[in-house]
Formats: structure tokens, sequence, C-alpha cells
């Protein structure tokens, strides 16, 4: 790794379809590969950042997951949980996707203990089939 002008030079092995479907994206967007890639790092960094923080200490973001409540108790599970960290989640948003499927937006703030607890809590509820959450220390 050789570092001029500032910056540093470093390879990355990837799958030729990803790197493929990748640069499709890059190129649509009048992006070069390296500040996409660059841009990828910083989004990787600010979504993990906080959990490398004090368990004690704030956060505040979202949740959003995608659920499919014709799951035999997937609403009653997801409802029961929320209520028990109501002490962290500030708003929530549904709405309806199709005739089985909702998407939620889970507002939260609150100790990095807690807000873990209910993200992984959340990801492990029957019929949820995509969770994506932003949490920033604070």
């Amino acid at each position: 790794m050789s570092k001029r002008s500032g910056v540093e030079r470093f390879s990355v092995s990837a799958p030729p379809e990803l790197v493929r479907e990748f640069d499709e994206v890059i190129n649509k967007l009048g992006q070069d590969r390296s500040k996409a890639i660059q841009q990828a790092m910083r989004l990787f960094l600010s979504e993990h950042r906080w959990v490398d923080g004090p368990e004690s200490g704030g956060c505040t973001g979202a949740i959003v997951l995608i659920y499919d409540h014709g799951v035999h108790e997937a609403e009653e599970e997801l409802t029961d949980l929320q209520h028990g960290y109501r002490q962290v989640i500030n708003s929530t948003l549904h709405l309806h996707i199709d005739e089985r499927n909702c998407l939620e937006i889970i507002a939260v703030r609150g100790r990095v203990s807690s807000v873990k607890g209910l993200i992984d809590r959340l990801a492990a509820c029957k019929g949820v089939k995509q969770l994506k959450h932003t949490v920033v220390g604070v």
C-alpha cells in the first residue's frame, strides 16, 4: 500500500457479477468507482460506529422493517415487543405495502444497550423479512 497525495491505494476482491452491477449503478449516477467506494465506506462506518460506543451511552435513529402480517401472531409479537421497549421508542409509522406485507419505521432514542436489544429482538420476530437500522451515538 502506498500513500500519495493524502490517499491510500488498496485492492479489493469481489465477484465479477457484483463489480459489473456496481459499475452499472455508479455509471448511471455519473460517479467513479473510487468515490463510490469511499461513500460506501463512510455509510458503513456511520451505520456501525455507534455499536462500539459505551453500552450506557445514548443513541438515536430509526429502525425500518418489513414483515408479513399473514404469519401467525407476527403483528401481536411485534406489538408486544415494542410495548416492552417504550422507553426507547419515540414513534412508530405503520404502512400497508400490500395484502400481506407491512412496513414499520420505528424512531428510537435511548441507551445503546436497549436499542441493540430492540434491534436483535425485532430481527428474530416471526414474519420479519427485512430489517435495516440507522443509528448514531449522541
